[in-house]
């Protein structure tokens, strides 16, 4: 294993959270971002951002670089949801959800890619969800901007895949979180009815899958969409 440095996104919780214990218990400096600037897991640099502000995360990139070297994993999982049924959603809860989950990961990747590539070398990787293949009613904003994420993957791919650099999508299915625990009761036993493995995922389940992307042995895939869903999305 070579021993990297890893920024990832909105790591003081949840799924973030748990990403970046998984490289800190694999021997790799690590930092997260939050928006308050700290709540980050023991052994983490823990540095201010907001996703939605450039000059934040410029600051906090600088930061990092600073302390810990220039940045060679990036995991981007920030994100927050806004639901609502499409009559009733607002042009600024679908604008927000947009510039938070995609529009944010366009600027961290932004700033990630000039050290990237310098160094020639890259890991990019990008939490979406099941929403955004599968679809959710009351979450069009929501799955916007996570199939969104496949896009840009891809893209980057084409773009700098020749430079050393991949990019990949983990698409979390029903994971048990703060986030997902706030869900109406119904919903969740929708999701439970229609999940092939019987059961909610675990945050440590994603981590380990991000962190394997992001290793030696997986420096001949990029542009792939890695489901953790239990079998919810289905190929979708």
């Amino acid at each position: 294993m070579t021993t990297r440095t890893v920024l990832v996104t909105g790591g003081n919780r949840g799924i973030g959270r748990a990403i970046a214990e998984q490289f800190i218990a694999d021997g790799h400096r690590v930092a997260v971002t939050s928006r308050s600037g700290d709540g980050g897991p023991d052994g983490a640099l823990t540095v201010q951002a907001d996703v939605t502000d450039a000059a934040t995360i410029d600051r906090a990139f600088s930061e990092v670089e600073a302390a810990l070297g220039p940045i060679e994993v990036l995991v981007a999982n920030a994100g927050i949801t806004k639901d609502a049924l499409l009559l009733r959603m607002t042009e600024d809860d679908f604008g927000q959800v947009i510039d938070t989950n995609l529009t944010g990961v366009f600027r961290v990747i932004k700033r990630a890619s000039k050290g990237m590539l310098k160094a020639r070398f890259g890991r990019v990787v990008l939490i979406s969800s099941v929403v955004g293949l599968y679809g959710s009613p009351g979450q069009v904003n929501y799955a916007a901007a996570k199939s969104g994420l496949v896009g840009i993957a891809r893209s980057l791919t084409r773009e700098l895949g020749g430079r050393g650099i991949t990019a990949n999508v983990v698409a979390p299915g029903f994971i048990e979180t703060d986030m997902t625990a706030a869900l109406p009761e119904k919903t969740q036993a929708e999701y439970l009815g229609a999940i092939p493995a019987g059961r909610f995922g675990r945050v440590d389940e994603v981590a380990k899958v991000t962190a394997w992307l992001s290793g030696d042995d997986a420096g001949y895939i990029s542009g792939a969409v890695i489901p953790v869903d239990g079998g919810l999305g289905m190929g979708h």
